[in-house]
């Protein structure tokens, strides 16, 4: 696949540093209503690679789906690592640089240098379990991303048979968290209060560095624990693969499970719903016909959740597009803007039952997603028990005038308003036998989710709706 140069023509590689270019903001209320149509802007007047302004900071995008590619599979030619970035370790990146605090964090998705390594064999190690169909701790994680979802779903029932509701708020955000608390090994219904904090960073409210503190402080308990106590559960798992990480090595990993998974898997769920509620041809026909990997797969062609990388950032001046990328300058991979690349999206127009897998939205390379086997199951459970559950879900507002969210990492739905209708007699999963007792969810007794903070939130929303 190659990219095209629009009307705006050849850029040439005069060798002009991107602090010199006077890039254009990317991050303005048009790339918030219309990404598509900021891309498409770009790529005309740059090529695949273009100069962007982030919050004050320049910073290279890439557009382009064959670039993308190049970027993403060399480790060695566009390593991550904050160390690398040359603006930042000569002092030119402001102190309250708004991204700053959400890449400070040094945990598997931004960690360069020869510590990533050991640190993503452990990752695999700890999330093999979970994703594995075969262990029991996958089928244990499923059958409680059911009964999660069977809980949430019942929730938002208490408003009545029919009636109206938020699924973003009440269903899709909190499902993801809720799995990632399970996955923590959280003792019942204990960290609701992180999963509240973790919204509030997601979401960058006024407090959001304080809930930063706090969550990190939770999960630094957590990981205390769990190095006294292991128990089958992520954190567990990831000490017993690297004993030599720290307590604060440790909860920097779990900061990232809980963050990543759940505001992605959470946006995926919520777009995959709007994309078949709204009629849409292939991804309806799809779900009808039993394919909710497949429909997702489509979804995330369209609609990626993940829509930039975290920066990686050029190891020697190397030709990139139509411009010489200087050693040290930071790229951010775009994968909506790859998929909207012509010659990628012409495979998005396939009439064939199943589509493309060449999308990017997991990642390329050996840096791919690790979780993205987890994450897939956790969004097609949670979509699958929605559509089994109510017999009736239209939008409740046009389609195009559903309100997003947009950051530099993530886009997604500020809100999912629906009228639903339940269905009459909660149906089971097909494959809803008893499970063996080992293979038993460990779901928090209704006096103890009551009590819980998430819940009483969840509850609010309810009587607010009624």
């Amino acid at each position: 696949m190659e990219s095209r140069v629009g009307e705006g023509g050849s850029v040439s590689q005069d060798g002009t540093r991107l602090e010199a270019l006077a890039p254009q903001p990317l991050l303005t209320r048009d790339y918030e209503r219309h990404p598509a149509v900021v891309y498409e802007k770009l790529r005309q007047q740059h090529g695949p690679v273009a100069p962007v302004d982030l919050l004050g900071v320049p910073a290279w995008l890439v557009l382009g789906y064959r670039e993308a590619l190049e970027v993403l599979q060399d480790d060695d030619g566009w390593p991550k690592g904050l160390e690398n970035w040359r603006a930042r370790s000569e002092g030119r990146v402001p102190a309250d640089w708004p991204l700053g605090p959400s890449l400070e964090v040094n945990h598997v998705l931004i960690q360069g240098g020869p510590g990533y390594r050991p640190l993503r064999t452990a990752w695999d190690a700890a999330l093999k379990p979970f994703q594995d169909p075969r262990n029991p701790q996958a089928k244990r994680l499923k059958a409680a991303v059911t009964a999660y979802a069977d809980e949430l779903i019942t929730l938002v029932g208490q408003g009545g048979g029919t009636g109206v509701a938020d699924l973003s708020a009440q269903f899709s955000r909190p499902l993801p968290l809720m799995v990632a608390s399970h996955l923590l090994g959280f003792p019942g219904s204990q960290g609701d209060d992180a999963l509240m904090d973790m919204w509030r960073v997601l979401d960058a409210v006024p407090d959001a560095d304080a809930a930063l503190d706090r969550l990190l402080a939770t999960l630094a308990e957590l990981a205390a624990m769990k190095l006294e106590k292991p128990g089958d559960d992520f954190p567990s798992y990831l000490l017993a693969a690297h004993p030599d990480l720290s307590l604060d090595e440790l909860a920097r990993e779990l900061f990232m499970l809980l963050g990543m998974t759940s505001d992605h898997v959470g946006i995926l769920m919520s777009n995959t719903v709007v994309e078949v509620v709204s009629g849409e041809g292939a991804a309806r026909a799809s779900l009808s016909a039993g394919m909710v990997r497949e429909t997702m797969n489509r979804v995330v062609m369209r609609k990626p959740p993940l829509v930039n990388f975290v920066p990686r950032f050029a190891a020697r001046d190397t030709p990139l597009g139509n411009y010489t990328i200087r050693e040290g300058d930071p790229v951010w991979v775009s994968s909506a803007a790859a998929h909207a690349d012509p010659l990628f999206a012409a495979h998005m127009e396939s009439g064939t039952t199943i589509s493309t897998r060449a999308h990017l939205s997991w990642g390329a390379g050996r840096r791919q997603c690790p979780a993205r086997e987890l994450a897939s199951t956790v969004a097609a459970v949670g979509v699958g028990r929605l559509f089994e559950r109510f017999s009736r879900l239209e939008l409740a507002l046009p389609a195009d005038q559903l309100p997003w969210r947009s950051s530099p990492f993530m886009r997604g739905l500020r809100s999912l308003p629906v009228r639903y209708e339940l269905a009459s007699v909660p149906e089971r999963p097909a494959e809803a036998d008893p499970a063996p007792e080992a293979e038993q969810p460990v779901v928090p007794d209704p006096s103890t989710r009551q009590r819980s903070s998430l819940w009483r939130y969840l509850t609010g929303l309810i009587r607010a709706g009624r």
